[in-house]
Formats: C-alpha cells, structure tokens, sequence
C-alpha cells in the first residue's frame, strides 16, 4: 500500500473515524467511505467517495483556513446561482456548509458522474472555453459573503517573468561550473530558451496593467478540473484555487497545459480556435491578448525543473530529473516557432501588435 494511505489508515483522517466524527453532521455515518486521495504534505488533503443508498458524495479534508474557505463557497454559490454547473456545498444536519473536526475543515459536495475533460476532443476542449469565458464574463462584480478572505491575484508578470528571465541567466552560470550531464543538457538547450523567454519578456512589457480584464477566477483550470457528463455539459470543480485575477491568465494556463502536450504539439489553429471561442462569449483586450501570448512563450518547464535541480543539487534524483529536462526541451523549438507564427496570426487576425 502506498506509504501516505497507510499514514492515513493510522492518523485521525482514517475512514472509521471519519465516519464517526465528520460524517455524523451529515447523516452519513452509515455510509460507505472510500479514500480517492491523500496528500500528506505541509498542505494535507484528502478526498473520500461516500455512497449512501442511491446517492454518492465527495468529502473534502481541505488544506486553508475558514476565511479562505467562506471565499470559496462564496465562489461556488455565486457561479450555482448563475447558472453554471458546480458542485454547491450541501449543509449539515444543522444547515452549516462545513464540519469543523481536530483543527480541520470538511466540505461535502454531490459525487459528479462523468469523464474529465479529454484534450484530444475538440468538442470537449471548445466548450470549456466556451464555460470559462462564461464564468468570467459574469464574475467581474464577484464579492465573497462577510468574514470571507480578500483572495486575490492581480501580480505584475512582465515583473515575474524578469525574475525568472534573470534566473536562468543565474541558472547557466551554475550548470557551466557543474558540467555534470543535467548541465550539458540544460546547456544544449539555452539558446532557444532564451529566445523564448527573451521574446516572453519583450511582449509583457507591453501589456498595460489597467487595460488586462479582471474577474473571478478557478486558478487551476485544467482538464482533470472539467467534468463532462452524459449531457455534455461540463461541470467544474475544485475551486480552491480561486481568486480575483486576470481573465488571461486563467486562459493562457488552460491554454498552455493543451498546447505542449505531444498530441496538441503546439498546434496552431488549435490556439486561435480557443481564441476565438473565448472572445465571442468575453471581449479580450490589446493586453489581453499580449498576456496570453507572453505566457504561452515563456519556457516555464524548463525554468522551474532546472531551478528545483541547482537549489536540491546535493540531495535531488539527478537522473530522474535529467529526464524531466529532456521531456520539457524536446519540442522547445517547436515552441519557438509556434510563438513567432502566434504573433503574426494574431496581429492578422486582431489587428493588434503584440510586440
């Protein structure tokens, strides 16, 4: 069995006493309890099904404070009442939205029946976009309930992505004085990825801070986040993450996470099909759009794999991390070019210089 479920057997998140202590306030302790995740980090999680007659649900050990939780249940409230598909919070036997056990919060949702969103369907990728641009065309004026937390975004990525840019310069000072194989590989590859982080660079400092769309936003909207049911009607979960930011940046990570994938492989008309999408449903600004790009450019595995190496060098895998380098440069000139031809097809089709 895995270490961190035999952890869990032991500790006072196993099932039994879950069973006993949280689900009670539910009426829930007869329940079948099943373990579908734990993280047994400084940010402990865990995730239960519970099957009860006809009906299943997810319990959620969540890893933040009441204030940040009170900002995520806002956060679903808000977007249920709109119309959109999540799973709201289900109150207790004493109609609170959560149970308070041994210094923890639990949520219970409805178990949601469905497939997660699948990258190599292009139904289900475009009417993601299509809720995302939804979600945050209608979440401008979100305000979360009283005693809730401020959770909020909003930082300067031409400032970030300098940091980082400055980072990798410091980063190649240290893999020449190595000469180790993660350093020749990362080596190999500077060039283009310097480009690619050079060209990030120059674009976001472009984008004018007030002109970037801001909304309620899920912070981790990726396909395993999208759950399709048998309507097709997706329905999004886990909003932990959520917070007031900019619309791009949700976008771009979506975006991101589809496009450097082998089967995607920085597919063009991919990308401005999503653009396109999204901006029928939720106008995208000149900034918009220059963070979208900027973001996408960025060689942001190649950066924070080879950042983790050089600060855990005297104790990190050397091998294992020498083939997450490999994985993350094999298409950086795939990237490189993708970027270029990204610039012009949207100056193109926009006309908006993103440079």
């Amino acid at each position: 069995m895995n270490p961190e479920l035999i952890s869990l057997e032991k500790s006072n998140l196993s099932p039994d006493v879950i069973k006993n202590t949280v689900l009670k306030y539910y009426g829930l302790q007869n329940a079948q309890i099943n373990i579908v995740k734990f993280k047994d980090t400084v940010k402990q999680r865990a995730v239960y099904k519970i099957d009860y007659k006809d009906k299943s649900y997810c319990l959620k050990k969540v890893y933040y404070d009441l204030p940040d939780l009170l900002y995520v249940y806002s956060a679903n409230e808000w977007l249920y009442r709109q119309g959109i598909n999540v799973p709201n919070l289900l109150p207790t036997i004493d109609n609170n939205r959560f149970v308070y056990y041994s210094d923890m919060l639990f949520i219970l949702t409805p178990w949601i029946e469905g497939v997660k969103c699948n990258f190599d369907n292009i139904t289900h990728v475009i009417l993601s976009i299509k809720e995302l641009a939804t979600i945050h065309s209608i979440s401008k004026d979100f305000h979360p309930i009283l005693g809730s937390s401020n959770k909020e975004g909003i930082d300067d990525f031409y400032i970030s992505t300098l940091k980082h840019f400055e980072q990798l310069l410091t980063i190649s000072n240290q893999a020449f004085k190595y000469k180790d194989e993660f350093s020749k590989e990362f080596i190999s590859s500077f060039d283009i990825n310097l480009y690619l982080a050079k060209l990030s660079l120059d674009i976001a400092y472009n984008i004018d801070n007030n002109n970037l769309s801001k909304s309620l936003c899920h912070g981790d909207y990726v396909n395993k986040n999208i759950i399709f049911t048998k309507s097709l009607d997706p329905c999004i979960i886990d909003f932990d993450k959520c917070k007031m930011d900019y619309c791009a940046k949700d976008l771009a990570y979506f975006m991101r996470r589809l496009l450097k994938r082998e089967n995607t492989n920085w597919d063009m008309e991919l990308a401005l099909s999503i653009i396109r999408t999204y901006n029928e449903i939720c106008k995208l600004t000149d900034s918009d759009l220059r963070y979208i790009v900027a973001y996408i450019c960025f060689p942001q595995k190649y950066w924070r794999i080879s950042r983790d190496y050089y600060k855990n060098i005297s104790k990190c895998n050397k091998a294992a991390f020498l083939t997450l380098l490999k994985n993350a440069t094999k298409r950086s000139n795939l990237q490189y070019e993708f970027s270029l031809n990204l610039i012009v097809s949207i100056k193109k089709e926009f006309n908006i210089c993103i440079l």
